[in-house]
């Protein structure tokens, strides 16, 4: 263990809202603690199920992480998924306050992670909100993907830091390891 990771802060609670995935959980098996989507949608509003109140399964990943310590408690969004509109639907179905996230830490440069970030960022900042975003320079190299025939498709460019603060945010662009939100999450 490093030592940044060792100086972590113990949380008292750590809640992961799932707002982009691969699956919907309509019909997956759940652990105990685990809360339905059903349960969620209802909890933020919704008063029948129906598609326009569920979530839609989405290529790619993204979290909304909040956590208490003490009476501190710290909201962070880890990566956004890869599309703007389903992101957005996602948090509105799920109630999430955007507004409230202080922090977006994106895992690495591909589409599928961090597409949706322009949307999430100005919806943090449309609802009241200040937003740092924390990335490292090699997650913005160009890339492609090598089909069988040898033919290289480009993928998707992922917004550059200039882009990132034209939409609000500030950017923590920098290879290193670094704890965030009062040493909550590493």
């Amino acid at each position: 263990m490093t030592e940044v990771s060792s100086s972590l802060t113990p949380v008292d609670s750590l809640t992961v809202d799932v707002l982009t995935d691969d699956v919907s959980d309509a019909y997956a098996s759940k652990t105990l603690f685990a809360v339905s989507e059903f349960a969620n949608v209802v909890r933020a509003g919704a008063t029948t199920i129906s598609g326009e109140t569920l979530l839609c399964a989405n290529l790619g990943y993204g979290l909304r992480l909040v956590s208490q310590a003490g009476g501190l408690r710290h909201s962070l969004l880890f990566d956004t998924g890869p599309e703007e509109t389903i992101f957005i639907r996602n948090c509105t179905n799920l109630g999430i306050p955007l507004g409230e996230v202080e922090c977006v830490a994106i895992t690495h440069g591909h589409w599928d992670h961090m597409g949706a970030l322009p949307a999430a960022i100005d919806a943090i900042v449309q609802q009241g909100g200040r937003v740092t975003v924390h990335t490292n320079p090699d997650m913005f190299n160009e890339r492609g993907v090598r089909l069988p025939s040898g033919a290289i498709v480009p993928v998707a460019k992922v917004p550059l830091p200039a882009e990132i603060e034209q939409h609000g945010a500030s950017v923590v662009n920098d290879p290193g390891e670094r704890l965030l939100l009062d040493r909550h999450f590493y």
